[in-house]
């Protein structure tokens, strides 16, 4: 059940972007695409209430639940961003708008870069592995909550991964322009 309000809430999440610059651009509606775009947020409730309920009626965490968490954390990070990478195409594209701003490339730019999109991993991580420790709490059951601390831990390895591949690399190796 939960799987499917995850993915109802992921098109939900897109139709409200789509339906939001649509209403921006195309039919020149910007207060309307303003408030659509503004109820996105919306939709990460829904998914937390959903979640919150299902482990209420006394379901076993599973793996729907700690996916939850980590939807909700890395939409709470990265939302924004995708909205505005989103507005700045269909701008572009629909209303005359600049060509949209492409990421560095090379050298320090590009490290810069990196280390912002990882802090904005590490947010994702830390929302995340709040939700799901707050859970583990609330429940107060280890045997029920035990996928949701595996959660914990494999998000961990994932933006201590992230850390190392990206942000450090570029540092320590940062690219440069072909001759």
């Amino acid at each position: 059940m939960l799987v499917a309000v995850i993915i109802g809430c992921e098109i939900a999440f897109w139709v409200l972007i789509a339906a939001g610059l649509v209403a921006r651009y195309p039919l020149r509606r910007p207060r309307l695409g303003a408030v659509l775009l503004v109820c996105v947020p919306l939709v990460d409730l829904a998914l937390l209430a959903a979640s919150v309920l299902d482990l209420r009626r006394g379901a076993t965490a599973d793996v729907t639940h700690g996916l939850a968490a980590a939807y909700l954390g890395f939409s709470v990070a990265f939302g924004h961003s995708m909205v505005r990478w989103a507005d700045q195409r269909f701008a572009h594209r629909f209303a005359g708008g600049p060509p949209p701003v492409r990421p560095p490339r090379y050298g320090w730019a590009r490290a810069r870069h990196e280390w912002r999109e990882w802090a904005k991993a590490l947010l994702g991580w830390a929302v995340a592995c709040g939700l799901l420790g707050a859970a583990i709490l609330w429940v107060n059951d280890a045997e029920r909550t035990r996928e949701l601390g595996n959660w914990i831990r494999n998000l961990t390895i994932v933006i201590l991964i992230w850390l190392v591949a990206f942000p450090v690399w570029e540092t320590v190796f940062p690219r440069r322009p072909k001759r």
